[in-house]
């Protein structure tokens, strides 16, 4: 569907990703973001505050780090700005892409409500890659009817979009899919560490998991890759893996269930930031689980001194000082 006017606040690595993605399909994209030019990058007409992409938008999506941004984002900052709810029209549809907590999530649902604005959370998942093609997952929250009235700008972006429920059940699925994600992923790279230092063959070793009982998206759709040097770069970094899964702990906690497995990746996750792979693709926690192991890695490109770890670089640069 052309001829439509889409804004979008939060134009990163998914934002401007998906922007491109509407762009292309002939949908104008009115975006904002704060680090100047992202939205020109982005193929977006700038604006000139998150309340401005309101002027004109069917809908307005987010794609923003935590619950915090997006609250003053959406809600402002309670000094005069008074956020894309000062703005928007009654009837409009703020989508909000981002990882977030889902009691914000109801609380700002709640507020907009009031001003018969629409509020969907609509967690995303299949990362960068996803992102570049337009087959992203989309788990929503919110009215059916609200969804129905703004499908059509999901079309160019994602290949599935399930309703899971009322307003939060859209973050909370998300959270729930990110905390397996991250524990499959932390115990893939700990396996292939480990079998790097028996002395297999990596490739023989993913074929056997992915035939027997521990395989796991990690280990069919990334460490065929990682075990070659690529890393899937662009996607969910290792700090923003350990921000979802403080939001799951928060989350099971509220429910009454308890959390008996989240120690093993947030240690893993918070290992690697803490060892210099936080602002890289959360895929890096092997090279991070490898520093621990005693420098491992699954893949040694040519040149020794690409391959060395942050960690091991910075101990490099202190000993030539």
């Amino acid at each position: 569907m052309t001829g439509q006017q889409v804004g979008f606040v939060g134009l990163g690595n998914m934002g401007g990703r998906m922007t491109r993605r509407l762009t292309g399909a002939g949908i104008t994209v009115v975006g904002y973001d704060v680090r100047p030019g992202q939205a020109e990058a982005a193929g977006a007409v700038a604006a000139q505050s998150p309340a401005a992409v309101c002027a004109g938008s069917d809908c307005v999506l987010l794609s923003l780090p935590d619950s915090k941004v997006v609250e003053s984002v959406v809600l402002g900052d309670g000094a005069g700005d008074h956020g894309l709810a000062g703005a928007a029209s009654p009837g409009q549809v703020i989508i909000d892409l981002s990882t977030a907590a889902p009691a914000s999530t109801r609380r700002i649902h709640a507020a907009l409500a009031a001003l018969g604005v629409e509020y969907l959370d609509a967690g995303i998942s299949g990362g960068a890659a996803a992102a570049e093609k337009g087959t992203l997952t989309i788990m929503v929250g919110g009215s059916a009817a609200a969804l129905d009235s703004i499908g059509w700008v999901f079309g160019p972006i994602a290949s599935k979009v399930v309703l899971m429920g009322g307003s939060g059940a859209g973050h909370s699925t998300k959270l729930l899919n990110n905390f397996l994600n991250a524990v499959t992923l932390a115990a893939t790279a700990e396996v292939m560490v480990a079998a790097r230092k028996a002395g297999l063959d990596l490739a023989a070793v993913l074929d056997v998991i992915n035939a027997s009982s521990g395989v796991s998206y990690a280990s069919t759709h990334r460490f065929p890759r990682i075990i070659t040097g690529d890393y899937l770069e662009g996607g969910l970094t290792s700090e923003l893996m350990t921000k979802d899964l403080v939001l799951y702990v928060d989350h099971v906690r509220e429910l009454g269930v308890p959390c008996l497995n989240a120690a093993g990746p947030l240690a893993s996750f918070g290992a690697a930031s803490n060892l210099g792979y936080g602002n890289q693709i959360s895929n890096r926690v092997v090279d991070a689980i490898g520093d621990l192991a005693g420098g491992v890695r699954l893949f040694s490109p040519a040149s020794p001194a690409s391959a060395a770890s942050p960690a091991s670089r910075a101990a490099g640069e202190e000993g030539a000082r």
